[in-house]
């Protein structure tokens, strides 16, 4: 059995069953094989209420940054697939390796990031990033549950400054395991991936490798319910376009209402907001035609802030299908597009967790999507078509579109992607 370390973190709070509503579950999982760093000594929390709502601001408009990149270099190797992940959560596991990386390694970190020195240090971005995993976690209005866990070899002894800073920074919890039982460390992961995700990835490690000395984990559980819920009895067997010459069955769900919306003349695309409980929303991009392209490369934190200050109430009849995806990346070859080379090579400089020569050998991003009437949660790139008639317009997402779940109060962007074919809904590169 796994020994839980003292010295690692408190379980972040789980939410309380809403049902029947969308459930939207996203995990990412850095392990790490060997490792390097140079951030010696605890770091100080600080408490200045008006700096750390600032960088909290800072931090957020710098993780919607590296949102945009990490999605074109996923996407650039998935043109015709669905995308779904959470960039917040691979954001938390990045900075939290970062505190034990040193050298060109946290430099590469740090730069993938997209971190500005000017606008903080170091220290204060790890005191942003557990200002905003307590904020969410205190969340009322839909169940949301961030965190991470650490699960160290038995022989293996990282430094305490670690140990204690993931800890109080990133909510960790930590584990000593035996790595050379495979099955077993495995299942006692697998088992803890299903609590914290609520049964939605239940076996996210099929095997593990012996040589592993540490695992950090960072996952983001998020179930709301939409404000102006979908009526199951008007959800139809439906077609959706993925290209000019295929078409899949869909149940598409139906609605009736007043919502925030915007049309973006520049992109020809129609954007719509369908928010949940507590400040949460799902933002639905849809292209006038069936070419994702154009979005996909004007796509900015800057066109999404400009989307929401656009955006007006207006009377629509919404046709939204639903959807069941599950999608699974490695990450080292997405990370490495975008600077992050040293950690998983030779090269890796972790010093900061010990003295020892490691490097990260494996990087996964595994994510859930559901999307029924009651609820929502993440991903979607969808389709619109507009009629003349005497009722409201309506807005059929029945080709590809692009969907992203953020959150209106720290405008933090917890999960993205595109629906290019709802029908596939295992997604694994």
């Amino acid at each position: 059995m796994a020994r839980r370390y003292k010295s690692l973190g408190k379980t972040p709070r789980s939410g309380s069953v809403m049902a029947p509503s969308v459930l939207c579950v996203l995990w990412s999982c850095l392990s790490l094989a060997l490792i390097y760093t140079s951030v010696h000594g605890a770091l100080q929390q600080h408490s200045d209420s008006d700096d750390r709502i600032n960088h909290m601001k800072a931090l957020s408009e710098l993780n919607n940054d590296f949102a945009f990149r990490l999605y074109k270099s996923i996407a650039s190797g998935a043109q015709s697939q669905n995308v779904f992940f959470s960039p917040l959560s691979v954001s938390t596991a990045l900075a939290a390796v970062s505190l034990g990386a040193g050298g060109e390694t946290h430099q590469q970190l740090l730069s993938g990031l997209g971190f500005n020195s000017s606008i903080f240090t170091s220290e204060e971005m790890h005191q942003a990033f557990l200002d905003l995993l307590q904020n969410f976690n205190q969340r009322t209005g839909v169940d949301l549950n961030v965190g991470t866990a650490l699960y160290v070899n038995e022989t293996f002894k990282p430094h305490p400054e670690f140990l204690e800073n993931l800890k109080s920074f990133y909510l960790s919890e930590g584990f000593s395991v035996n790595f050379d039982k495979h099955k077993e460390t495995a299942k006692q992961i697998n088992k803890y991936v299903s609590k914290k995700t609520q049964g939605k990835i239940k076996k996210f490690i099929k095997a593990l490798d012996s040589r592993t000395i540490m695992y950090l984990l960072s996952y983001i559980y998020f179930k709301g319910k939409w404000s102006i819920p979908f009526n199951p009895q008007n959800t139809r067997k439906s077609e959706f376009q993925v290209d000019t010459e295929t078409t899949v069955p869909v149940e598409m769900m139906y609605e009736k209402n007043t919502f925030y919306s915007y049309f973006d003349v520049e992109l020809s695309t129609i954007v719509v907001r369908l928010d949940y409980n507590d400040s949460f929303s799902m933002i639905l991009a849809l292209p006038v035609s069936n070419d994702l392209s154009v979005l996909e490369e004007a796509l900015h934190p800057h066109l999404i802030a400009n989307w929401d200050r656009q955006m007006r109430r207006r009377k629509y009849a919404i046709f939204l299908p639903k959807l069941s995806l599950k999608t699974s990346y490695c990450l080292i070859n997405i990370l490495s597009r975008i600077g992050m080379k040293d950690m998983f090579t030779e090269k890796a400089n972790f010093t900061g967790i010990t003295d020892e020569p490691v490097y990260i050998s494996e990087a996964v991003h595994k994510a859930t999507l559901d999307v029924d009437e009651a609820g929502a949660t993440a991903t979607a790139v969808t389709t619109m078509h507009f009629g003349a008639r005497s009722g409201p317009p309506s807005l059929y997402f029945n080709k590809p579109f692009l969907m992203f779940i953020t959150d209106q109060e720290t405008k933090n962007i917890l999960f993205m992607g595109k629906i290019v074919n709802p029908a596939n809904s295992e997604i694994s590169e």
